[in-house]
């Protein structure tokens, strides 16, 4: 990476911060930069890499990847003030699904995107480093990115879940926040049965991280 584009690069990271925390609507700046040369750049042609990202139309009607995130990153903007850590968690939304990509496939006609999540913890690595030297918020980013797939596992106990690492690397609540998050940015969300299920989670994961604290 040349001087000039890690400069612009920096900048845009510090200014993206300021809107993620800011923003009533999180998307309308990232929408408005999206359509800057610097998307076509290292880290950002990543993020450009969703629009062109399909997923199934059954459990995301709102289109592609980058539309379902723009619908999560304003989902995390309503409740960025119930976050221990506002900025994690916004970038977390941002970056939730950025391994997507990489992993989709169409398979009998069906859109799938297996292991997206452990893809997404690595490639989101990559982009907040070509951003920042902070380490700790990186891997912060980073650990959310990789369990937010993690209300499905647990809700209906599937064998991907890996609850014991998501438990020692993620604060409970933070990762039920960008889940819930998640599951609302879709278009036609059921909200009081997501919200439902929202709930259910965390009791569970208070409930594990109570029975760990005892073990």
């Amino acid at each position: 990476m040349n001087a000039t584009i890690e400069g612009i690069n920096q900048i845009s990271f510090q200014d993206i911060t300021e809107h993620l925390l800011t923003e009533e609507k999180p998307s309308t700046y990232i929408n408005m930069l999206s359509k800057r040369e610097l998307f076509n750049e290292y880290p950002f042609k990543m993020l450009q890499m969703l629009r062109k990202t399909e997923q199934s139309v059954k459990y995301h009607p709102e289109g592609n990847v980058w539309n379902h995130t723009m619908l999560v990153l304003d989902e995390a903007g309503k409740v960025r003030n119930q976050s221990k850590d506002p900025k994690t968690l916004m970038w977390a939304a941002l970056l939730h699904d950025i391994g997507k990509p990489d992993t989709t496939r169409t398979r009998r006609g069906r859109i799938t995107s297996y292991d997206h999540d452990k893809e997404g913890e690595k490639l989101c690595i990559d982009f907040l480093h070509a951003l920042t030297d902070d380490e700790e918020f990186v891997q912060k980013v980073a650990a959310l990115v990789r369990y937010h797939m993690h209300m499905l596992y647990v809700l209906k106990e599937l064998p991907y879940a890996d609850t014991n690492n998501m438990l020692r690397r993620v604060d409970i609540h933070e990762i039920a926040l960008l889940c819930r998050c998640d599951r609302l940015g879709r278009a036609g969300a059921d909200i009081e049965a997501e919200e439902v299920e929202y709930r259910e989670f965390l009791t569970r994961l208070e409930l594990m991280m109570e029975h760990k604290l005892k073990t």
